[in-house]
């Protein structure tokens, strides 16, 4: 059976499955459905991240794109916000041939059409066209596509045309280079608003990086990094720089979501809209006038955020708990404009923060600090099928199996089941299980008022979920 579906971030599955006739057929089911609707120009741009796998990809995306009657556009490897942002530009469909953060042996496509990202309507559309993908196919011989160069450095002008050259003046910051599509435009990027950059960790292989379940070798780097004291922050992005990770001076990782809340709050955000995953602080804490919050994924994210518009926001942005920040609207910065871009980005969040801070004369700790965000926690267990994720969420549905199963840990007060089960405790805390839309992971959300006491309905929350997994298992 393919491991190929789609998620929360497009199709995503094994390189074994992609390669060749699969990802030739879901890009020209992608190009006659949703394209032939949507794509008045004919052209598609085409983009990819540094695995080893995604340039075979991207050039196959481009041979469908030509079978299908669009232009193929190659801008080479970029990162997946440059390549929405071009696709806006031209009025263009777009694929972006990237596994985010999942490891080597996985790819995947994102669809873009000329106004943002695909909807599950157009996922259902791309299905439909699809027909049986694993009848294979004859292809026709390979198109080169033709190249752009200048997409990056058009997505890089977004930010220098709407910013002050001096936001980052007098900070030192290290950029955690790895296999990021994003490396070395990060460095140059922060270094032209005035920031000391320097780069660190640059890699030859591909660093899946994920940016809201830390793993622990990254952790001790960025950790080990800092303690010199050379550096005033540490950022870095995913694989395709759609979202960002900072952490602070003393190399603790800022939370994505607390990344958007500084992040809204710079640009003035009146609405925001933001997964169940979020923490309760943006409520808390934001000065929003509406937090709308939706299911995890950014095709609701930007669904909240069209909903925001309707009621009359003015200035309307969303975020994720990776950090992936999505703006709405246009948003004036003193006598200049930054454009709407309705996807996850890294860029905005790590400048926005890094201004904020140095704004506020407080070091990135302080600044989280004085927004009293309490503390929250996540991982996962990886290697978890679907269906052993699913019993357990059903189960934890009913009120008696919650309670028994919760009792260790306390009282169940109250219950968000608009994905995955999150579950409101006594003491003001909270615990909250999902199964993951990238890959085969269970992965487990904890809120509480200290790191310690998050940590620690973590980790019980994932030996609790793994043993009554293994004890329905048995059963079935």
């Amino acid at each position: 059976m393919s491991s190929l579906k789609f998620g929360t971030s497009g199709l995503r599955g094994l390189v074994a499955d992609l390669v060749g006739w699969p990802s030739y057929a879901y890009a020209g089911a992608f190009f006659r459905s949703v394209g032939a609707t949507s794509c008045a120009s004919r052209t598609a741009v085409i983009g990819r991240d540094l695995r080893d796998s995604s340039a075979d990809i991207a050039a196959t995306v481009a041979t469908a794109a030509a079978a299908a009657g669009f232009a193929a556009i190659d801008c080479g490897p970029l990162p997946t916000p440059a390549l929405a942002l071009e696709a806006i530009r031209r009025g263009a469909c777009a694929v972006m041939v990237t596994g985010s953060h999942i490891p080597q042996d996985r790819n995947g496509l994102k669809f873009y059409r000329p106004d943002g990202e695909i909807t599950k309507a157009d996922e259902a559309a791309i299905l439909a066209a699809l027909g049986d993908v694993s009848a294979v196919g004859t292809m026709p011989a390979p198109v080169a596509a033709t190249p752009d160069p200048d997409v990056v450095e058009r997505y890089r002008r977004r930010y220098s045309a709407a910013f002050a050259p001096d936001i980052l003046a007098g900070l030192r910051v290290a950029v955690y280079q790895q296999s990021s599509v994003a490396r070395d435009l990060l460095a140059d990027l922060l270094a032209g608003f005035g920031a000391e950059v320097t780069p660190v960790g640059r890699s030859d292989t591909f660093v899946p990086i994920d940016t809201e379940a830390h793993r622990p070798e990254d952790v001790t780097y960025i950790a080990e990094t800092m303690a010199s004291g050379a550096y005033d922050a540490l950022v870095t992005t995913d694989g395709d720089a759609d979202r960002p990770l900072v952490a602070d001076a003393a190399g603790g990782i800022l939370r994505g979501d607390v990344l958007g809340l500084i992040t809204g709050r710079y640009l003035g955000a009146d609405a925001v809209a933001v997964p169940v995953t979020a923490g309760s602080a943006i409520e808390r804490a934001g000065g929003f006038a509406q937090v709308l919050r939706t299911r995890v994924g950014s095709p609701f994210v930007i669904a909240g955020m069209e909903q925001a518009q309707r009621a009359g926001a003015k200035t309307v942005a969303g975020f994720e708990a990776n950090g992936g920040f999505l703006l709405g609207s246009d948003v004036a910065l003193g006598g200049s404009v930054l454009p709407a871009l309705p996807t996850r980005d890294a860029m905005l969040p790590i400048l926005a923060t890094l201004a904020a801070a140095r704004d506020a004369g407080l070091p990135l700790a302080g600044l989280v600090a004085a927004l009293d965000v309490g503390a929250m926690a996540s991982d996962r267990l990886p290697e978890t099928p679907p269906e052993r994720s699913g019993a357990l969420l059903r189960s934890l549905g009913d009120a008696g199996f919650r309670h028994t199963f919760l009792k260790p840990v306390g009282v169940p007060e109250a219950v968000d089941a608009q994905d995955g089960v999150r579950i409101a405790l006594d003491g003001g805390r909270t615990i909250h299980f999902r199964a993951s839309g990238n890959a085969p992971e269970l992965r487990c959300y904890t809120e509480a008022r200290t790191e310690a006491e998050a940590k620690g309905l973590l980790a019980w929350g994932l030996k609790a979920a793994a043993a009554a997994m293994a004890a329905h298992q048995r059963d079935a």
